[in-house]
């Protein structure tokens, strides 16, 4: 039985793994074991909050466990306000038109210009599923149970929500937009970039970021090509969360110009669609799959289950009810899988 639930202390050492094995432009997961423990403690503390009213800088870190083996297969999290205490930064898409009557031209340039417009929305982070467990539908359940939790817990989020994608790099981790930006304003290799955001050193940014719009036709011909332009590895990732409701606006990464996609929280496809289900324990005959989790905050439990359902109920197994910490006539959280 595999199932998400919150990280634990005891959890370092697979949480350091995930970090190994995330490679080059994964930011949120450095090799860095100060950094690690103190997501961990993050985490810890932000479950133990209770009765908040308002999203603040808690982070809900999350692990996929296989209870057979307790063996920890990926992580996901879910940032509940972000840029609140330090600058959030992305590039934002524009135009600028230049315009002479007198001799009859017409231009309008594409433009990035630096910005902190996601200051304060919370944000879907950290996903990565480790390589041998991406199968059985696995990666799907550790992006799309965060909306179940998002919709259990609506008073810790804002009402919306971003995602950034992994922009383009190369298997040594080099960027073509960072290769742009390294070479007229910085001078550092894109793995070192990434790693001082990781562990939280930003003020390089606004020390040496250009602070005026950067006119796209400027960059060379590799950098501009991936504005925008999201990691072969991220696709599956950015196509879930499309199909969930989110959509690109125009804001890129500053680093790598990988596109950070928004959305409403409330009209989440699967927060819309989950209901709250008295349990009842028995023999199920599957009438659906469905995306399930406790209604716990420090014990959160979800897992992908068969089960039959209907308007008031749901018969889940007695496996799945020891899964998810409930029993006959409690409530859990279900949306369609």
């Amino acid at each position: 039985m595999i199932v998400v639930r919150p990280i634990r202390a005891s959890d370092y050492e697979a949480l350091y793994q995930c970090a190994v094995e995330s490679g080059f432009g994964f930011t949120s997961l450095p090799v860095d074991e100060e950094l690690l423990r103190r997501r961990i403690d993050k985490a810890e503390r932000s479950f133990a909050l209770e009765h908040l009213t308002a999203p603040g800088e808690e982070g809900y870190l999350f692990v996929m466990e296989n209870l057979n083996t307790q063996e920890v297969l990926g992580v996901s999290a879910i940032e509940a306000g972000v840029g609140l205490s330090d600058a959030f930064w992305h590039y934002r898409l524009g135009k600028e038109a230049h315009h002479s009557a007198q001799h009859s031209v017409h231009r309008v340039l594409d433009t990035l210009t630096l910005c902190n417009d996601y200051t304060g929305y919370s944000e879907l982070c950290t996903l990565f599923l480790r390589e041998p467990f991406r199968e059985n539908r696995n990666g799907r359940v550790l992006s799309k149970f965060r909306m179940l939790f998002l919709a259990q817990f609506r008073e810790r989020f804002a009402k919306n929500i971003i995602a950034e994608m992994r922009g383009v790099s190369d298997a040594d981790g080099n960027s073509p937009f960072w290769g742009w930006l390294q070479k007229h304003f910085f001078g550092m290799e894109f793995c070192k970039v990434d790693y001082l955001t990781g562990i939280g050193d930003k003020t390089f940014i606004s020390e040496l970021m250009p602070r005026h719009p950067i006119y796209l036709s400027l960059l060379d011909e590799a950098a501009q090509k991936v504005v925008g332009v999201v990691h072969e590895n991220t696709v599956p990732a950015l196509n879930l969360l499309k199909s969930e409701g989110f959509s690109f606006r125009g804001y890129v990464d500053i680093f790598d110009a990988g596109p950070t996609i928004e959305g409403r929280v409330k009209y989440l496809k699967t927060v819309r669609a989950s209901r709250l289900r008295t349990v009842k324990i028995g023999r199920v005959s599957p009438s659906e799959t469905v995306l399930a989790c406790n209604l716990e905050l420090q014990n959160f439990r979800a897992l992908q289950a068969e089960v039959d359902l209907n308007d008031e109920q749901v018969m889940i197994t007695p496996e799945v009810a020891d899964a998810l910490l409930v029993s006959n006539g409690d409530k859990i959280r279900v949306a369609p899988f």
